[in-house]
């Protein structure tokens, strides 16, 4: 049966705009949409702007017009950004919509009559001017624990605090500046703490298709520790969808949200009926029906995993829906190593980088980083332009570059007849060709091939065999590994330019029918590595295809040679590369148009790209630091420790005669089998500590913030076990 496959990215909150942090999820998940297209595969990809909420509301009317206004203007904004990014939804639209509405109103109403639906009086701050109930960061006053003031009502930037509102000294609304009151409403729940939810979701989890292993580890700690029922309704004044049988009360916009999913996928599902004549319930079923054979995946940043691998997949259980296929979390994007600064010109709207430097270069560079793991990436602006410029560039384009002139001046843009030239010249070719189809694990060791080849032949084979390996990274988003192995196909192509030389075979006279098979050669091989980058590149794959005069590449295209006689059109630059002054241009104006920095709004509803930095520690002196003796360790071994919830033991070489047995916290984070052969930091000197589980001879180090997860240290590459680290 041909797969069929929806896949979804996050909601962006119609709130602000988008910008380079939240553009790393979207491309991820374009770039693997689009090679499943590119297989033949049945993919839908749908998204939506997220349009409830009270941040909604008060924006609206600060701005003087309503609420439907606002999110009517910045679904055009943000459709302007994706598709500048060439990120093409197959249906991009609105949570404030008949269509989630509908399925906000089943769910509910199906929670309800299975008992998961609780009503209980909660008692919050009400704002008397403005009549309404306050958010927890629309509140502000003084830190009960630093006393530093003017800080938010669930915790404290300036300690790390965390509270209730109710704790805070001398509280006032945000909103409108008056002292709040206690005021208790009935709100509604959804009783996540329930044992049928609890055991389904333990099921759900173990399931290592539906999440990540880092995210498994972290979703099973929070199993562990007791789920809290979730708060689902708000009090008027609220833009969003009246609950059916509770007036005044309102689906909180994180009911909603995900429903979004399901509501542009509805419809989506009355476009492909009038093509298809299917009927559009049929369609919706035939994806999130109870007994759908079809896959939903959905691409989010780790800050939301809570709300998609427990919330989400507990509310379709038990409302008769199907649950996602899988659920791909990623890590958060920091800018030259910092988390992204107005002030440094880093926080780079689409917008603004648009009007820069080209959107394409991006996605590569993005792609280079990514992995199907959840820690962060790095944009460093000094190696984004290094690499696109040496790589993308001076890489894979050259190639085009210094062949298509000569089929243009000397053969009058014809194509030579290239099956001679590629066909196996040798036996252990013709055994190459044999194993072409062959999955990378199966083929001989001896049939591998390497490099510096003397005849284009093994160059094409190695190119043409590589498309098995690659589909297998494009799958597991392994995007990096698979820039990597493109790139160094496209080295030995360069290498087969340079040792043939074409530029010197124009000069010499009886040459012509050499430089001719060369240059078609070349050709050849530039096409197929553009079929292993449409996914990434796709609009200049499709200037690729203009120039070669060819249909839109497909994934079945990495058999055919394009044929004798077949015409190119005149080369033209496909990518120029980018100037320094560039990027130094993006950051001054980026510096320049949001200095003064407007206030930051108090919600914290959208993707959050930044991070809440603790406080730093009390001062000390050099002498104190120099007491710490700090070394390189080789992660020889990592293992689970029975009985630990949050315990791996690591056995660490640090250039000593013997290993060091070391337990760590970082569980929640690292398969112990990732983690072997890693090099990290740890402090050697620290006295040994006895555990209920063994001795524990020194700590690694790593860092964690306010958002979930751990991060261990890793030194460059080149230092070694032992080394000092000061």
């Amino acid at each position: 049966m041909k797969r069929k496959i929806l896949v979804t990215s996050a909601l962006p909150y119609a709130n602000g705009s988008i910008h380079l942090g939240h553009l790393v999820e979207y491309i991820q998940t374009d770039i693997w949409v689009r090679f499943q297209k590119m297989q033949g595969r049945e993919c839908h990809y749908v998204c939506a702007d997220d349009t409830h909420g009270t941040p909604i509301m008060l924006r609206a009317q600060s701005e003087g017009i309503t609420p439907e206004a606002l999110i009517e203007r910045v679904w055009h904004e943000h459709k302007a950004d994706f598709d500048g990014f060439h990120v093409n939804f197959d249906n991009f639209y609105s949570t404030n919509t008949p269509e989630t509405r509908h399925y906000a109103d089943d769910i509910y109403l199906k929670l309800k009559a299975a008992g998961l639906i609780e009503i209980r009086s909660v008692e919050q701050y009400y704002d008397p001017v403005k009549e309404m109930f306050l958010p927890d960061r629309f509140i502000k006053g003084e830190c009960p624990k630093c006393h530093a003031k003017d800080q938010y009502g669930d915790s404290c930037e300036a300690c790390g605090t965390t509270y209730s509102p109710t704790d805070l000294i001398e509280p006032y609304s945000a909103v409108s500046g008056a002292t709040p009151v206690r005021k208790e409403s009935g709100h509604y729940f959804f009783r996540l703490s329930d044992p049928r939810c609890r055991d389904f979701l333990k099921q759900w989890i173990a399931d290592p298709l539906h999440v990540q292993s880092e995210a498994a580890n972290k979703l099973n700690e929070w199993l562990e520790s007791g789920l809290s029922d979730w708060d689902i309704s708000r009090d008027a004044p609220y833009f969003g969808f009246e609950i059916p049988d509770a007036p005044g009360k309102y689906y909180y916009v994180w009911l909603d949200a995900p429903i979004g999913y399901m509501g542009s996928f509805r419809n989506l599902c009355d476009k492909l009926s009038a093509a298809s004549g299917k009927p559009a319930e049929t369609i919706f079923n035939e994806y999130w029906g109870k007994e759908s054979t079809a896959d939903v995946y959905h691409f989010i940043g780790k800050d939301i995993l809570y709300f998609h691998a427990l919330f989400w997949p507990a509310e379709l259980q038990h409302a008769g829906y199907r649950t996602p296929t899988g659920v791909f979390a990623h890590g958060f994007l920091t800018v030259n190593g910092q988390k992204m600064s107005k002030s440094r010109g880093t926080f780079i709207t689409a917008a603004s980088y648009r009007k820069h430097l080209n959107p394409e270069q991006l996605r590569y560079y993005f792609a280079a980083k990514l992995n199907s793991s959840i820690e962060d990436i790095d944009l460093s602006l000094e190696d984004f332009t290094a690499r696109v410029n040496s790589d993308l560039i001076g890489k894979y384009v050259n190639i085009a570059s210094r062949a298509a002139g000569f089929i243009h001046k000397k053969f009058g843009g014809v194509l030579c007849d290239c099956t001679a030239s590629l066909s196996p010249q040798s036996d252990r070719e013709k055994t190459l060709e044999i194993f072409i189809r062959t999955p990378s694990n199966l083929m001989p060791p001896d049939f591998q091939p390497t490099g510096n080849f003397e005849t284009p032949s093994l160059t094409w084979l190695n190119i043409r065999r590589s498309a098995i390996e690659i589909a297998r990274f494009y799958e597991s988003r392994e995007y990096g590994k698979t820039l990597k192995l493109i790139l160094s196909l496209a080295d030995e192509v360069n290498q087969y330019v340079d040792r043939m030389k074409p530029w010197e075979l124009a000069k010499q006279e009886g040459q012509e029918v050499k430089l001719h098979e060369v240059c078609s050669v070349c050709i050849n091989f530039f096409r197929l590595l553009t079929l292993y980058l449409k996914p990434v590149l796709p609009k200049l794959a499709a200037d690729v295809e203009t120039f070669l005069n060819i249909p839109p590449l497909q994934w079945a295209d990495t058999i055919a040679l394009l044929p004798a006689g077949h015409a190119i059109n005149p080369y033209q630059h496909l990518m120029t590369r980018i100037d320094p002054k560039q990027v130094e241009s993006m950051i001054e104006e980026n510096k320049a148009s949001l200095a003064p920095a407007p206030q930051a709004s108090p919600a914290r509803h959208a993707e959050k790209q930044q991070h809440e930095i603790q406080p730093i520690a009390e001062t000390i002196s050099i002498d104190d630091f120099a007491k710490i003796d700090l070394r390189i360790a080789k992660i020889v071994n990592a293992e689970h420790v029975e009985g630990a919830d949050k315990l791996l033991r690591l056995t660490l070489d640090i250039g000593e005669e013997n290993t060091r047995n070391v337990f760590a916290g970082i569980k929640s984070a690292y398969a112990p089998e990732s983690l072997i052969g890693r090099h990290t930091v740890m402090v050697a000197n620290l006295a040994p500590r006895k555990m209920k589980f063994g001795m524990s001879e020194g700590m690694v180090l790593a860092a964690s913030g306010s958002e979930p997860g751990l991060f261990i240290l890793s030194p460059d590459e080149g230092a070694k076990p032992g080394m000092r680290v000061k």
